[in-house]
């Protein structure tokens, strides 16, 4: 099933879990293997799987971690983009080039072509 903005809360919960039980399968894990290398209990990994809407987020995320899945995280919230003038504004004033002062100018002394020496 496919993620649309017209599934309900519980449809979108029971297809994650869903999916999470899938990949567990796939990798030959029980749900106590899981919830052990997780570091959360049985009856949590047993509620995701569920699709259960009382599971924290933090176990979510244990649970994808130890599944390979965390990266995947990327997708579903990737960075915000920024246009170029937000990143310019973002760098400040940072110098780019290096200019003498006057008083540096002075003690140098007054620059030429070099067509006197």
């Amino acid at each position: 099933m496919k993620f649309t903005s017209t599934m309900t809360d519980g449809a979108a919960l029971a297809e994650i879990g869903s999916r999470i039980a899938s990949v567990r399968l796939a990798r030959g894990l029980t749900q106590a293997a899981l919830a052990e290398e997780a570091g959360v209990s049985l009856r949590t990994v047993s509620r995701l799987e569920a699709g259960a809407a009382a599971t924290h987020l933090t176990a979510v995320l244990r649970v994808l971690r130890v599944l390979g899945l965390f990266e995947n995280l990327e997708q579903l919230l990737p960075e915000p983009l920024t246009s170029p003038i937000e990143e310019l504004e973002r760098e400040g004033s940072a110098r780019k080039r290096a200019r003498f002062r006057k008083q540096q100018d002075r003690e140098r002394g007054t620059w030429t072509w070099g067509e006197d020496e």
